[in-house]
């Protein structure tokens, strides 16, 4: 975040491609280092939520931080959560950063409102098991949680786990992933 904002551009580049080249040396499998993408480095993560769940999200914050990752907030103060929620579906279906995190009471109205926008894939998280299987099994970008429903603890473990997994696109999957992007992205 700030830190990497008071940097030239040559220094982010230099920073960038010295974290690369260490953590594609030390981790091929990128097992050590969960949430690092391919190359290496950090994700750029994009994070929103409504009033009700300003804490929760704030915690994740500062979690994916403290790991590595460069993050935006989209702000906590519209009560009208799918304002939110598409600014962020938005950042994430355009490339501008690699993936979302949405909070809300129960995660659900988010995961709604983010999969209104195309190229965008939400996924509400409330166990581990469905947490890896959201990439895995489906290429979700942006992953929803509910402050309401689950612990801080909870929340962080699932986030951190969705971070870790990656999409192969040689897959059993892929059949099936391809056949609703396709649709999204013909829908008028």
């Amino acid at each position: 975040g700030r830190f990497h904002e008071q940097l030239s551009e040559d220094e982010r580049h230099d920073c960038t491609f010295t974290l690369r080249k260490v953590f594609s040396s030390l981790d091929t499998d990128n097992r050590l280092y969960p949430g690092f993408n391919k190359e290496g480095f950090h994700m750029r993560i994009v994070f929103g939520c409504d009033p009700n769940a300003a804490e929760l999200k704030k915690n994740l914050m500062k979690m994916c931080q403290e790991l590595g990752h460069e993050v935006f907030d989209m702000g906590s103060n519209d009560p009208i959560y799918a304002h939110t929620a598409f600014s962020v579906a938005e950042m994430v279906a355009s490339g501008q950063v690699d993936r979302g995190v949405l909070v809300c009471g129960t995660g659900l109205g988010m995961s709604i409102a983010a999969n209104k926008v195309k190229g965008a894939y939400a996924a509400l998280l409330t166990d581990v098991y469905s947490a890896e299987r959201a990439i895995k099994s489906n290429n979700s970008n942006i992953a929803c949680f509910g402050a309401f429903t689950l612990g801080q603890k909870l929340a962080m473990e699932l986030l951190k786990k969705w971070l870790s997994c990656e999409f192969d696109p040689n897959c059993a999957y892929q059949e099936k992933v391809a056949c609703y992007q396709e649709y999204d992205m013909n829908r008028s």
